[in-house]
């Protein structure tokens, strides 16, 4: 048995830059942060007494014998690339893999990708191998983008695999830089203690919403110069060692989420939108949706002393406290099992 612990992500900045179609030609920042929310995948090979070679078990339970079989994407295509691709395992081997979340998937928070990182993580695992924090993100962009062919950007695969408090670069050559923001303890703290998230109840395919966000790219040239301004202007903040400078931090991202909303007209809906009027008016400096929009989880920045003011404004919505996570996706239980009945598995 192998199980991982992969961590969802909160995105400040930069969020539509991290898209191949626009960082291969203009580059592309974002700034944002690993939570203590995991994914667990708990991946073990399946012994040869049943009918079926493959066991998927989420919000459906898949039994099939063939991989092309298998629905769920992610899992049918990671499994496709290490046997084809990577050839840690031949046909012969059955699987069973196990979904655990803290979040719910569509969310905002980046499930999809840490899904993948985390699978990719213990499928290495169980082959004996230790995969780099590098590997992990690309092989699951790979994935994600390329055999999948999902409309999702690079960044949450990122956080995924290395975790932490990061600005991460994306340059034209397709090479992703990742930068860790180094803050003094009670600074970090401080600065951790502002946030607010709240789950909306809304659910959506970030697929769809992206890939309207995809067309209109090239047509909001203005905006995403604006965005990945931002980001640097956040950078600046963090690393300026003076709390006082933390409270500018909230009033970009007010102007980050005006952004956004530009770049697609299904980003918001009133009720979100009322959300994000409600928790102004009751002391928010300013948030933003996660992720590529129209519902999921919802981010505000609000000083200590508002807070309660926020939490009864919103009572009708579920607030999920987190802290940031710093280890990225990582092996938690390491209990290889392998069979060999008559030349079936190793």
């Amino acid at each position: 048995m192998i199980i991982s612990r992969t961590p969802h992500r909160i995105s400040f900045f930069g969020g539509g830059t991290d898209y191949p179609d626009w960082y291969l030609e203009y580059g592309g920042k974002v700034l944002g942060a690993a939570i203590d929310k995991y994914c667990y995948i708990s991946l073990r090979e399946l012994p040869p007494f049943f009918e079926h070679k493959y066991r998927i078990i989420y919000s459906k339970i898949e039994t099939v014998v063939n991989v092309d079989e298998i629905v769920h994407p992610s899992v049918r295509e990671t499994l496709k690339y290490f046997q084809n691709t990577l050839r840690y395992f031949d046909g012969n081997i059955g699987f069973e893999v196990h979904h655990d979340g803290d979040i719910p998937a569509r969310s905002g928070m980046g499930s999809s990708s840490s899904f993948t990182v985390g699978l990719v993580n213990s499928l290495y695992a169980l082959a004996g191998k230790v995969a780099s924090k590098e590997n992990l993100f690309k092989e699951a962009i790979h994935i994600e983008q390329d055999l999948i062919k999902e409309n999702v950007g690079s960044q949450d695969q990122v956080w995924a695999a290395v975790g932490g408090l990061n600005y991460i670069e994306f340059l034209q050559n397709g090479k992703i830089i990742v930068k860790p923001i180094i803050m003094k303890e009670n600074l970090l703290n401080a600065f951790s203690n502002k946030f607010m998230l709240f789950f909306t109840g809304l659910s959506r395919y970030a697929s769809e919403v992206a890939g309207d966000k995809i067309k209109n790219l090239h047509k909001r040239k203005e905006e995403l110069f604006r965005m990945t301004e931002l980001v640097d202007e956040a950078y600046k903040i963090l690393t300026s060692e003076k709390e006082n400078d933390i409270a500018e931090f909230g009033k970009l991202l007010n102007e980050t989420w005006l952004l956004k909303r530009k770049l697609s007209n299904k980003v918001t809906n009133g009720e979100i939108d009322s959300i994000y009027e409600t928790a102004v008016k009751n002391g928010a400096v300013g948030g933003k949706l996660l992720g590529a929009g129209a519902g999921g989880f919802i981010l505000f920045y609000v000083e200590p002393e508002n807070q309660n003011r926020v939490k009864e404004a919103l009572k009708n919505f579920l607030q999920v406290p987190f802290n940031f996570d710093f280890t990225g996706s990582e092996i938690i239980v390491y209990k290889p099992n392998y069979f060999n009945y008559n030349g079936y598995g190793k």
